[in-house]
């Protein structure tokens, strides 16, 4: 960090500048004005600047180039499994329904398979832990935010059970994901009670086909509701749910 900047208007600049980027104000391929220019647009030092986009660079969002200039990349180079980028796609109507189905696809890759080594390979505190999730999913039922902090536990607990390094390095992004998903879902969390119940059965039973199709089960679920949740005519994203856990 630059002497004498502060993280603060550090933080500012990245989110008011990352937003205009993801939210198409700013567009991909628009080369940035210069330092000083950019410092009076934002009210900001230079340091501040030269800092924060450091940190737009480092979630794909930009790229600095001798002779070229601050550049803004495309979507496809962006970090999207970065909380704060994610966090600047959202609107006042949630995300758009092709991303949260992205996310979804992307579960749908990783989870069934790590509830199958779960199966063979978690420890008895592993098990314990995802017992203990299960439970606090079961009493928060009524609490919307205590039932979404269960329900991430349960699905880190059983990449950690995988006991493979690699996969455990996945905690961030399926973190991430499951932040955004689960502000949508937790209006039917009730309904998916059952098949995470099952995934716990299965993988206490060391069986891995019965764990991996319980996990299925427990994302087809969730997949099967943004299905049949109609987009709203005018195209606009699906709204996320309110504090109470009602779709608005």
């Amino acid at each position: 960090m630059a002497r004498g900047s502060k993280p603060g208007k550090i933080g500012t600049m990245v989110a008011a500048l990352g937003a205009a980027i993801v939210r198409g104000e700013i567009a991909s391929g628009t080369v940035l004005p210069a330092e000083p220019e950019l410092a009076e647009r934002y009210g900001a030092g230079r340091s501040v600047v030269r800092e924060a986009v450091k940190i737009l660079v480092a979630k794909g969002l930009l790229t600095v180039r001798p002779r070229h200039g601050t550049q803004v990349r495309p979507q496809h180079d962006w970090t999207l499994l970065d909380r704060e980028v994610l966090g600047w796609m959202r609107s006042e109507d949630g995300l758009d329904r092709d991303l949260l189905l992205a996310l979804e696809e992307t579960r749908e890759i990783i989870e069934p398979e790590a509830a199958a080594l779960a199966a063979t390979r978690a420890t008895p505190d592993d098990l314990a832990r995802i017992r203990a999730a299960l439970a606090e999913m079961e009493t928060s039922q009524d609490d919307p935010q205590a039932a979404i902090a269960a329900d991430k536990r349960f699905h880190l607990a059983i990449l950690d059970a995988t006991n493979n390094p690699i996969l455990r390095s996945f905690r961030g992004a399926i973190d991430t994901i499951l932040s955004a998903m689960f502000d949508f879902t937790v209006d039917v969390f009730a309904g998916n009670l059952a098949n995470h119940a099952a995934v716990v059965e299965a993988i206490a039973a060391g069986e891995p086909e019965r764990a991996r199709q319980a996990m299925r089960q427990v994302l087809g679920y969730t997949r099967g509701h943004m299905l049949s949740n109609p987009a709203p005519a005018d195209g606009a994203s699906l709204k996320t749910t309110t504090a109470s856990g009602e779709t608005p």
